[in-house]
């Protein structure tokens, strides 16, 4: 990094929009029991056979709680009996579960998350929303979707539904769309072809009662909903009349609510347009990368032990490579620097469609001393450092950028007009 790229852009325009995911763990009690019996060294997965998780079978008024897809095909359903289910399937496997077991898994996928944004709310023990407005870069939602999804699935065993919108409640709609392992888009102009389309009670927040009284309406569709006047169901409805009228029109203001808890790790990558062969090509976006990474880190007032870079070719093979550093750092020119000599390591002139970097063995900035070797050169980038975050913060993350940050965005922008 040289001198000529301290200087940085700030463009106008108007808030950016919100960029929202849902994450949606399918089948989640009977998934994570398959895992934890795969792990233990059981052959068969339970998720192919007819099984179900429920209570002791002995006590006759046990509740189905989860179901896999071949016990659905008997008709069981989830909420009845284990009698019932029985009398459906009685060659069904019943365990039981273990929520000590679904709460770690539970928090396994929330540290995956954690490293693309804090902004997590978990909704449920086997969903949250994630707000990735701040932390997309040159990279689309929709890569970002794919990404975790895969990540989930390879990683921890079991697979997710990614709902991918603007707002939470069309994501949330989206991940309900057809299951499992998909991902599924719900932007404002998808809403007549994809949404209204729907049965009224797939509305969230629409429930049995309301369907009743929707129904002396003429509603049958969430669409019948939205087009309704929305006077009329405030009339009828109360408050709740107002909440169905926009959710049927994709109206949602809501924030996704998250707590400030510390990541584990902090990653960021990007899926290029097209295949990238030069390594300079590829430094340059390593240096976006580093940058959003060292965002966060800085936000987070953290520091990293380990770089670890990671590259998919187009043939789908990873590599990754990862250093232990002497010092912590959390700077962009440090963590630059050293991901860019891990990527020689790495490099072979082979095809790259997907580059990224993580950070890693993160402590809080007061458990190390000022470095004796803490020259003024490193006092001039951290100054910059401070001065950029800062500008972020008050502009937003993609109005401000270093020289060379924008070279990697106008060369991202070129190839994604081809």
């Amino acid at each position: 990094m040289t001198n000529k790229n301290i200087c940085f852009n700030i463009y106008s325009g108007e808030d950016m929009e919100k960029q929202i995911l849902h994450i949606d763990v399918n089948n989640a009690f009977l998934s994570w029991t398959a895992v934890d019996r795969l792990h233990n060294g059981e052959k068969i997965d339970i998720r192919t056979i007819p099984a179900i998780i429920g209570g002791d079978e002995s006590n006759r008024h046990g509740v189905v709680l989860a179901k896999s897809m071949p016990a659905k095909q008997f008709g069981i359903k989830t909420g009845e009996t284990i009698y019932q289910a029985r009398k459906k399937c009685p060659e069904i496997q019943v365990f039981m579960g273990n929520y000590d077991s679904y709460r770690k898994h539970s928090n396994d996928l929330y540290q995956i998350l954690l490293e693309y944004t804090e902004k997590i709310e978990r909704f449920s023990i086997d969903e949250c929303f994630m707000d990735l407005t701040l932390f997309l870069g040159k990279d689309t939602l929709i890569n970002k979707a794919y990404e975790i999804k895969q990540r989930i699935k390879e990683e921890l065993g079991f697979t997710v539904n990614v709902g991918v919108a603007n707002n939470k409640l069309l994501a949330k709609m989206a991940s309900d769309f057809e299951k499992p392992d998909k991902v599924h888009t719900l932007y404002k102009k998808e809403i007549p072809s994809k949404m209204w389309t729907l049965p009224a009670s797939d509305l969230f927040m629409v429930g049995k009662k309301s369907i009743v009284k929707l129904e002396t309406l003429g509603v049958k569709t969430i669409g019948d909903i939205a087009k309704l006047n929305k006077e009329l169901l405030i009339k009828k409805f109360g408050k709740h009349g107002k909440v169905m009228w926009e959710y049927a029109n994709g109206i949602d203001e809501s924030e996704v609510i998250y707590e400030q808890e510390k990541p584990k790790c902090i990653g960021n990558s990007i899926t290029l347009p097209q295949d990238i062969y030069n390594i300079n090509k590829l430094n340059e976006i390593l240096l976006a990368l580093s940058e959003q990474v060292g965002f966060r880190l800085r936000k987070h007032k953290m520091l990293a032990g380990v770089i670890n870079i990671q590259i998919k070719t187009n043939e789908f093979k990873v590599y990754s490579h990862q250093k232990k550093l002497d010092i912590y750092v959390n700077t962009t020119k440090d963590i630059y620097c050293t991901a860019k000599e891990l990527l020689e390591t790495l490099h072979s002139n082979k095809p790259v469609r997907l580059i990224g970097i993580k950070v890693d063995k993160l402590i809080d900035e007061e458990e190390v001393q000022m470095s004796l070797f803490n020259t003024k050169e490193n006092e001039k980038y951290e100054k910059l450092d401070r001065v950029m975050d800062e500008l972020k913060k008050k502009y937003g993350y993609n109005k401000v950028t270093r020289a060379g940050e924008m070279k990697v965005n106008n060369m991202l922008n070129i190839r994604e007009e081809k």
